[in-house]
């Protein structure tokens, strides 16, 4: 019996020492995380989400969410039987469809995030761009065959006010944020991309890292040739890639070099198709996922 037990604890033991440097380095450190992709529709992985989201809280670190809505607003844009239109990748968004976005994101999307935390203990506290001037935005227009473009209700990040975030996260809460921001100008809200969100918010919380969930394994070195993964790049390496991306990573990409040009130490893509990704990556030697750090940081592994 005594030799059945030490073979089932010691492969757990290994485990947990195998994470003892990383926990060491990321003790007290924020991580911004922004949730999307399958991960968000998965019940299975929503669970494991929540459980990995409360391990990093009780581990030391502070997470912070953040999340957008796609497949969720689509499908009750839909049901109003308002049309989903995309240029440039962004979503046009009317008034009536900004009306839905909100109640889609800070009324569905963010409150069953919230209630999947809460299922272990009081810590997840939701909020918007629009809570104590968290996010504050302009309009964006982007420029289509050299001709600046109106999609109506859709947001550039002009500033980020972190001040109830970190009083969120000095009381050992965990936010939850929607990508809605206030207006800087006009007094509307403006629904702004939930990867540019996160990349935004994690450097201006001077966060250790920035983890962005995707449904593919990380940034290919030849697609669509090869599915060979790049597991570590600079931002000048990065930089480099961009305009041969596809559309859907580019915010993605374009967040993580905006993270670590302002600071944020590591920002990674993982694939959210993964269960317990977030742990896998930031716990072990081997991690997954590509991995974006500042050009003048040398060696290293994740």
């Amino acid at each position: 019996m005594t030799e059945t037990r030490k073979h089932t604890a010691l492969p757990k033991a290994e485990i947990l020492i195998e994470a003892l440097p990383w926990l060491t380095r990321h003790n007290g450190k924020t991580v911004v995380i922004k949730f999307g992709g399958n991960a968000m529709i998965d019940d299975e992985l929503k669970a494991a989400f929540a459980q990995d989201v409360v391990f990093l809280r009780h581990a030391g670190l502070k997470p912070v969410v953040v999340h957008g809505g796609g497949p969720q607003i689509s499908a009750a844009l839909d049901r109003h039987g308002i049309v989903s239109e995309f240029k440039a990748g962004l979503r046009v968004t009317t008034e009536d469809a900004m009306d839905v976005v909100r109640m889609v994101l800070a009324g569905q999307v963010q409150r069953e995030l919230v209630g999947l935390l809460n299922q272990h203990g009081p810590f997840a506290v939701g909020l918007t761009g629009e809570d104590a001037h968290t996010i504050t935005a302009i309009k964006h227009q982007p420029v289509i065959a050299g001709e600046a473009v109106d999609i109506g209700r859709v947001g550039e990040i002009t500033a980020i006010e972190t001040g109830a975030i970190e009083a969120l996260l000095e009381d050992g809460r965990i936010p939850v944020i929607s990508s809605i921001a206030r207006s800087e100008d006009d007094g509307h809200v403006y629904n702004v991309n939930a990867d540019t969100a996160a990349a935004a918010l994690a450097a201006a919380l001077g966060a250790e890292t920035l983890m962005v969930l995707t449904d593919v394994e990380g940034l290919y070195e030849d697609w669509p040739h090869s599915d060979e993964v790049i597991s570590r790049l600079t931002a000048s390496q990065l930089e480099k890639l961009l305009p041969e991306l596809s559309s859907g990573m580019v915010p993605k990409m374009q967040g993580c070099l905006h993270a670590v040009r302002n600071g944020v130490t590591t920002a990674r893509v993982i694939d959210g198709r993964v269960q317990h990704s977030i742990l896998l990556e930031i716990f072990t030697d081997s991690g997954i996922g590509t991995m974006v750090v500042a050009d003048e940081t040398t060696g290293g592994g994740k």
